[in-house]
């Protein structure tokens, strides 16, 4: 006897705020979720004494249901299985770093023996908690990335810088370390910019990169703490201070608006530009101080606000104030690009509309997009749930006793968006986009796109960090292509 289910994304609830956003999810984090899986089973099942194991599980079950004999007959099942020695299913998955259209499986998975056909959908709830939150992250890593690059296109002619125009800051508003680092790796699919350091050590461990790829960056930056040591009275030389004396080489972020940003932006920018200005390249190239505004209305702050006084701090903006001081030069596509000494981050609930609306305003008011930076908080990565996209595991196809038969969902209460895939399934590329064929053949069944990683416990056919990342910056020549929008030269290709 054997099991069939898929793993689909059905819908989305997670960018229909952009209108023009085409919805498909990227996938990512398969791969580390396998690898963590198969891991912790072998760590606290196989690995372990069976008496032991089973009377662990027996326990369990007694002081959860009142019915002794099915706490034998699930004892008995978790005995065979140990005796397997390893989990006896085969997993396929579709390539990481690629996008795939909703109502089309990603991830396929069936049971190897016969004496254990339960166990396809009991590893439904593992597979889901490890997968579902990493691919929704990073679909909504990709649409700021779509957006950010659309604007540095259109605004430079390239999508130059845009790998570290998106900062992930989400880790202390997600749910412990853990969770934070394995799907901090969404972003990093799409970014280099993190202060989510311990997602880089899961992409080493996951993904094989080569020693020389660039995983994730970060910057020496100062936190209000820091500003508030010396007091208001003296925060002019605590900011020159860390920008002369203690970082006086890179790139340095400062939070300027612990008491008056515009007091920093117009008073204590002015009197240090010659030592901002007088600031050493580090190893990178880079020599930049950073302001970070933290409070407010994040369009307004960077962008200006229209309603403020004529020509006042408030309605330049940020942007506006830092180009009175240090300038910069005008494009070849007629846009004011910011001294390259200087620049601003946002990292205050920063939302996908958000970051098109600066964007927006900053085309608007003659200025490159590449001005600020975005830091892409716990909002966008934390306050997202598997009905963002609908990741479900739904079984398709049974085999009992040698006959075959075609499983399908499709409640007469719902409106079609819960039915689901039917009978052996096969996915293939046609024009650039995946497309299901479902009542396959065994024939049929065995080629197309869903490619083996796991079977009987060994992995087969695993993907580098570089390949996930390349995938990804293919899915976006595509998109902005839909959009119009061809750029000169894409950046962070590894080719």
């Amino acid at each position: 006897s054997q099991i069939l289910s898929t793993i689909t994304p059905r819908y989305s609830r997670l960018m229909g705020e952009l209108a023009d956003y085409d919805v498909k999810a990227l996938l990512v984090g398969i791969q580390r979720a396998l690898d963590d899986i198969f891991t912790l089973w072998q760590d606290v099942f196989f690995s372990l004494n069976k008496d032991y194991v089973i009377q662990r599980i027996r326990r369990r079950l007694l002081l959860s249901m009142s019915d002794n004999a099915k706490a034998d007959y699930i004892c008995k099942k978790f005995a065979v299985l140990h005796d397997i020695g390893f989990l006896p299913v085969t997993i396929k998955s579709l390539p990481e770093g690629r996008r795939v259209d909703m109502r089309v499986p990603f991830l396929t998975i069936r049971n190897t023996r016969k004496e254990v056909k339960y166990l396809t959908n009991f590893l439904e709830t593992i597979l889901s908690t490890e997968i579902w939150k990493t691919v929704v992250n990073a679909t909504r890593a990709f649409g700021y990335r779509r957006i950010l690059s659309k604007a540095a296109i259109e605004t430079t002619g390239s999508d130059n810088g845009v790998l570290f125009q998106a900062h992930d800051f989400s880790m202390r508003g997600m749910s412990g370390f853990i969770d934070a680092s394995n799907t901090g790796i969404a972003h990093l699919s799409c970014f280099r910019g993190t202060d989510t350091v311990s997602a880089i050590e899961v992409v080493e461990k996951h993904y094989n990169p080569r020693p020389e790829t660039c995983i994730g960056v970060s910057v020496p930056a100062t936190e209000h703490m820091v500003i508030c040591l010396k007091g208001e009275k003296l925060e002019f030389e605590t900011i020159r201070r860390i920008i002369e004396d203690e970082f006086p080489t890179g790139v340095v972020s400062i939070v300027s608006d612990t008491w008056n940003l515009w007091r920093v932006l117009t008073d204590y920018v002015p009197r240090l530009k010659d030592v901002i200005l007088a600031r050493k390249p580090d190893s990178s190239g880079m020599a930049k101080v950073v302001f970070r505004p933290d409070s407010g209305d994040p369009e307004l702050i960077i962008c200006g606000n229209p309603a403020a006084a004529y020509g006042s701090p408030e309605y330049k903006g940020v942007v506006g104030c830092l180009w009175d001081v240090f300038g910069g030069e005008v494009n070849d596509l007629g846009y004011r690009v910011l001294h390259d000494a200087v620049g601003a981050i946002y990292g205050d609930s920063i939302t996908p509309v958000r970051a098109q609306k600066i964007t927006s305003r900053l085309k608007e008011k003659g200025y490159a997009s590449l001005a600020t930076v975005l830091g892409v908080g716990s909002f966008s990565y934390q306050y997202v749930t598997r009905d963002n996209l609908s990741v479900t595991m739904k079984a398709t196809q049974a085999t009992i006793n040698g006959v075959s038969h075609d499983l399908i969902k499709d409640p007469i209460t719902d409106d079609g968006t819960k039915k689901s895939a039917s009978g052996l399934l096969r996915v293939d590329e046609v024009d650039g986009r995946y497309v299901l064929k479902q009542h396959c053949t065994s024939e049929e069944e065995e080629g197309g796109e869903l490619i083996e990683r796991f079977r009987d416990g060994q992995f087969y056919n695993r993907m580098s960090w570089e390949t996930v990342c390349e995938n990804m910056e293919y899915e976006l020549r595509v998109v902005l292509t839909k959009l119009n929008v061809k750029p000169q030269r894409f950046y962070g290709e590894y080719s």
